[in-house]
């Protein structure tokens, strides 16, 4: 076969192979196609050289708002105090009264006024007459219907025996007393009693407020007082001092709870 010949046999089969290495390429790490690149591991493009950087925004200007104004200071209004809605008493100036005590069967009984204290010479005098006492001043009380201690003493045994039943007066019981035109209604609340052979006790009895030395009194109140000489006998007390009172007294003790004004 000549050399010619042998190159045009040969040429159609370099044709053939260059071909196929054209259709099917190599894999440069052993035989598998790589996969596109995901879009995570796709690199974002460079920004051209001398590209323009976006301006930044700026801020919408803001309104320039006002200060909340204060709320107005309001000034409570002082609540009125309640006016009092019981008996309104007198001015406690020291007067003649009488008195009358229903449940004892007392009625308009002369109630003397004098300066000096519970059962002293002068206060034992009007009670000698048959009426009762009621002593006013320093170591005294005050007038009917005054703030303090309005007292009043009478006998028990001896002259008109005016407050022979006065131990009887029970609790809830009233007492009328009667003077310049005014009825001061007292009802009793309590019972105690005195020794006129102690100092204190004598005192407590002519406090202003019964049994309490040294309490500013806010209420009118009264203080019927007689003796207890049957009392004390019975225990075989019979002391008695220059003016023929036993040792103890019984005080009955009232407050305030009308006050009205009477005709005539």
């Amino acid at each position: 076969m000549s050399s010619r010949l042998l190159a045009v046999w040969l040429l159609p089969a370099s044709l053939a192979l260059a071909a196929c290495a054209v259709i099917t390429p190599a894999d440069p790490v052993g035989g598998s196609v790589l996969s596109p690149p995901t879009g995570a591991e796709t690199a974002a493009p460079a920004d051209p050289p001398n590209a323009t950087p976006e301006p930044t925004p700026s801020p919408s200007p803001q309104t320039p708002t006002s200060p909340t104004p204060a709320a107005p200071t309001v000034t409570a209004t002082p609540t009125p105090s309640p006016t009092p809605t019981g008996p309104v008493p007198s001015d406690g100036t020291p007067r003649d009264a009488t008195l009358t005590i229903a449940a004892l069967g007392i009625e308009n009984l002369d109630v003397i006024a004098y300066e000096g204290w519970t059962d002293d010479a002068a206060g034992t005098d009007i009670q000698d007459g048959g009426v009762a006492a009621s002593p006013y001043g320093e170591r005294g009380g005050v007038g009917p219907g005054g703030i303090g201690n309005y007292q009043v003493t009478a006998h028990r045994l001896s002259s008109t025996q005016a407050f022979i039943d006065l131990p009887d007066l029970g609790n809830g019981e009233v007492v009328e007393v009667t003077a310049a035109g005014m009825r001061y209604v007292y009802e009793i609340v309590q019972t105690r009693q005195t020794s006129f052979r102690s100092e204190q006790s004598l005192a407590q009895q002519r406090a202003p407020v019964p049994g309490r030395p040294g309490l500013e009194p806010t209420q009118a109140v009264i203080t019927l007082s007689t003796c207890a000489t049957v009392e004390d006998h019975a225990t075989n007390n019979f002391w008695s001092d220059e003016f023929g009172n036993p040792e103890h007294r019984i005080d009955k003790i009232g407050v305030l709870v009308q006050a009205e004004r009477v005709s005539g």
